[in-house]
């Protein structure tokens, strides 16, 4: 008899029952409902002159409060624009990706709660809703059309989410900012001050007005700076934005290609596109043309690392979308992540828990059992004498909680059904986004070292 496990898909419960007991043969499997191809029309605007202001930013040091940590540190191409490990080493971290390690002279005090995404199509107007726990939003009633934690903080200028989502890093002690009292930004963050004369955007804003190139670029980018207005930190931001939009725009893959009605998908692919938009459900979750529906969904994924908690709390819990809307409903559920170039995104998981893919979608066919019997070999943890790694795991209350959250049912497929499946997601590889289009500069104008 062929071997056969239980995948979970969010679709209604007497669907999913019925897949579960009826599962199609491949050859009468009708042809799924597909989204649209991918145009112009679905990404952001730019500007080639901001785009290339927002490429040196995005690789220099500079941003970073001791000056040795860039957005490429933890978002490199190398390792699919995250960094190969499951939880990140931010600010007394050296080395890159898998290599990273404790600096022996500045240890880090945690390692960052949660694992680096992705930045494939961040530029595209769909995307509305960043972060695993989307607490930056899009919100036409506030101000600046958005919402985020800093609420009535937030200054305006932000070109939209992606732009905004920059603030964070730079403000955090262990990504970005330093720890308190190393530097002028860290001591900023630590007092509060964080916009106007002295704060940390400020601080940081000024450091990059002081060096010609950039001072010269943005004169040449922006006419209000020509004018007389000084480098704002939301330039900056809008800048790197306008470069990542660019840079791993991704929409040249198989499957791209099978949308547009260039190169049809066959065999294996084709086989698990038919179940993706189908059968197993997948769709129902990872849809449009991006495979997300941005939406927030607990899947029972393992908590590991320090968590989310705040300096005042002991716990090592990450609650995800609750702590945003505070609904009880919404208790350890992460935004849906999108699927392109996923093959080459690992780890996985909220927190990187699977550096395995194809055992990532297999703990999904049953995440209950899958906590009980979950390897702890399965994520990247470079060695870090910090809060324990797995204070969750060994709670059976907080391992209770996590499986009492999956509200979702399972379907039963195949062996032959998983490897389907995994073919079709390794058709969403786009390896001009995966190299990206303008690669990595050999220097920056602040002449700190990039992470190559």
């Amino acid at each position: 008899m062929t071997k056969r496990i239980r995948l979970l898909i969010l679709v209604p419960a007497t669907l999913a029952l019925f897949a579960a007991a009826v599962p199609l043969p491949a050859a009468d499997r009708p042809v799924p409902d597909l989204p649209a191809p991918v145009t112009d029309a679905d990404y952001m605007a730019t500007d080639p002159a901001m785009v290339a202001l927002g490429r040196l930013l995005f690789w220099d040091p500079v941003l970073s409060g001791n000056r040795n940590i860039a957005c490429a540190t933890c978002h490199h191409p190398r390792f699919g624009t995250s960094d190969g490990v499951s939880l990140s080493m931010g600010e007394g971290g050296i080395g890159l990706g898998p290599e990273r390690r404790g600096d022996p002279a500045d240890l880090p005090e945690q390692r960052i709660p949660r694992n680096a995404p992705a930045l494939f199509n961040l530029g595209a107007t769909a995307f509305t809703t960043l972060f695993h726990d989307g607490r930056i939003e899009a919100d036409p009633a506030k101000p600046n059309g958005l919402r985020t934690p800093l609420d009535d903080e937030m200054v305006q200028g932000f070109s939209g989410v992606l732009s905004a989502q920059t603030m964070f890093p730079v403000l955090a002690p262990d990504e970005m900012a330093g720890h308190y009292g190393e530097n002028d930004v860290s001591k900023a963050v630590r007092s509060g001050q964080l916009t106007g004369p002295g704060g940390a955007w400020d601080l940081i804003a000024a450091r990059v007005a002081a060096i010609p190139a950039y001072r010269q670029g943005f004169e040449a980018a922006l006419p209000e700076v020509a004018a007389g207005r000084p480098i704002a930190f939301t330039d900056i931001s809008n800048a790197i934005a306008e470069f990542m939009a660019v840079e791993w725009r991704s929409d040249d893959s198989p499957f791209d290609s099978h949308l547009r009605g260039e190169a049809p998908l066959t065999g294996a692919a084709a086989r698990g596109m038919a179940l993706f938009y189908g059968p197993a459900g997948c769709s129902n979750c990872h849809s449009g043309p991006f495979q997300t529906d941005h939406g927030f969904h607990a899947m029972g994924v393992p908590q590991l690392g320090p968590g989310k908690a705040e300096r005042f709390e002991s716990h090592s819990r990450d609650e995800g979308r609750f702590r945003v809307t505070g609904r009880a409903e919404d208790f350890a559920a992460f935004r849906t992540p999108s699927l392109r170039n996923v093959i080459a995104t690992a780890p996985y998981g909220h927190d990187g828990s699977h550096r395995d893919l194809t055992a990532f979608l297999r703990f999904h066919a049953d995440p209950v059992a899958g906590l009980a019997g979950y390897d702890r070999a399965q994520p990247v943890l470079p060695p870090l004498e910090s809060k324990p790694d797995w204070a969750e795991m060994d709670n059976p209350e907080e391992r209770a909680r996590l499986a009492a959250a999956v509200v979702t049912p399972p379907v039963v497929l195949s062996e032959a059904e998983i490897a389907d499946l995994m073919a079709f997601l390794a058709s969403l590889t786009d390896p001009v986004a995966l190299s990206g289009r303008m690669g990595i500069p050999e220097t920056v104008p602040s002449g700190l070292p990039v992470d190559r």
